[in-house]
């Protein structure tokens, strides 16, 4: 069952919006690889300003949305971007 979902909303800093989305990128594709409980994993982008990025997220539970977090790439993603981002607000969600 995948019945749990994500979304995360950053503020990227000006001028890191490329050097941030090409890490993005990797960080999804690394998800959708080698976590079988990653299902979904959509990064979007405001039409209006490239700094503003939306990600949706769908794991199997929350278990694996811990261990997403626990991963090696996760915790290299999140130490490479922590200093492109102004803000980052993350929600879970239950999907139904």
């Amino acid at each position: 069952m995948n019945d749990f979902a994500v979304s995360v909303n950053f503020d990227v800093k000006s001028g890191q919006e490329l050097a941030f989305m090409e890490e993005m990128k990797k960080q999804a594709k690394n998800s959708l690889t080698l976590e079988p409980d990653c299902h979904y994993f959509d990064i979007c982008v405001s039409p209006d300003d490239p700094g503003v990025v939306l990600l949706y997220e769908l794991y199997t539970d929350a278990a694996a949305f811990d261990a997403h977090l626990a991963s090696d790439h996760f915790v290299q993603f999140n130490e490479t971007v922590a200093p492109m981002i102004a803000q980052r607000v993350i929600t879970t969600w239950k999907k139904i």
